[in-house]
């Protein structure tokens, strides 16, 4: 399968969007997942590496050649991308679930498209920040202050894994901006394969670090080999791809709206799943956060 980037014209409006539902569907619901296998005793960096080591070799399986990119400055690029994008922001993610609620998760890391734009702009001259924009980011910051000050309030839930979640946001916004020169030349085939390996490869550090490990036994538990693998193939492998065909026929900032539905499910699920509990500051932070988002994107857009 070739590694040049094929045109997502072919592909039906309502298949893109029906896929853009699906692949932040999974990512709300991963959080979930993320939160059973550390309850079941797996540790941050054990459940990155097993979920995208299983990603990676699928996707080699479908788009085995070629190995490397055009030149090196490219291959630094998935390299910056398997940290962003990969190891740097799964870690910090999956750790933030051990000390703070999954739902607190979703919702700070909904202000990725935020941090985007600001990014953006100290980045790209072209880009610029309105005041429609700073009136709706200020708002989602007030409600991230909300989610935080209602995670000190909860027993045995620490504001350190919120703030993991902001670097989890930072980090994909990030991973965003090094895809925009990617994405004009390479497939989703080749920058999720090459984003998976690196990914994988810079985590190693990490999993050395670890004093101890899940015994093989465990793994092989019905509850912890079922959430690995839906992390793996669903998550990883068919989100990323899904992804990746949704920004590219859709563009950044239509798709960016789907994102908006995903801590929505992650609330709903942890609820259900992990009986987190939904106190009336943390509905609150969650409109505020998804509300300042969308309305400082529509404010944007409108001038």
């Amino acid at each position: 399968m070739s590694h040049i980037r094929h045109s997502a014209s072919r592909y039906p409006t309502l298949m893109v969007h029906i896929g853009a539902l699906v692949a932040v569907s999974a990512w709300g619901a991963s959080f979930v997942a993320t939160k059973v296998l550390t309850n079941a005793g797996l540790n941050a960096v054990e459940i990155y590496i097993y979920r995208f080591l299983l990603a990676y070799a699928v996707t080699l399986l479908f788009c085995p050649r070629p190995f490397f990119s055009h030149s090196l400055r490219d291959e630094m690029m998935f390299l910056l991308c398997g940290i962003c994008g990969g190891s740097v922001y799964f870690i910090s993610e999956n750790t933030a679930v051990i000390y703070t609620m999954v739902s607190n998760v979703a919702l700070i890391t909904s202000l990725s498209p935020i941090i985007l734009m600001i990014i953006s702009a100290g980045v790209f001259r072209s880009e610029r920040i309105s005041r429609g924009f700073i009136f709706g980011s200020i708002i989602a910051l007030i409600g991230v202050g909300c989610v935080i000050f209602n995670s000190s309030m909860e027993l045995n839930v620490n504001p350190f894994g919120d703030m993991l979640a902001l670097l989890s946001a930072v980090c994909w916004a990030v991973y965003t901006i090094l895809l925009r020169p990617l994405n004009a030349t390479y497939s989703a085939w080749f920058i999720s394969r090459k984003t998976f390996f690196y990914g994988v490869i810079t985590a190693l550090p990490f999993m050395a670090m670890e004093p101890t490990h899940t015994p093989l036994s465990r793994l092989l538990q019905t509850d912890v080999l079922l959430n690995l693998c839906f992390l793996g193939l669903i998550c990883s492998f068919l989100a990323y791809l899904l992804w990746s065909f949704t920004v590219r026929r859709l563009g950044p900032n239509k798709s960016g709206n789907y994102l908006y539905f995903s801590p929505i499910v992650t609330l709903v699920l942890s609820a259900i799943v992990l009986s987190d509990p939904i106190t009336v500051i943390g509905v609150t932070g969650c409109v505020l956060i998804l509300g300042g988002v969308i309305l400082s994107e529509k404010l944007s857009n409108r001038g």
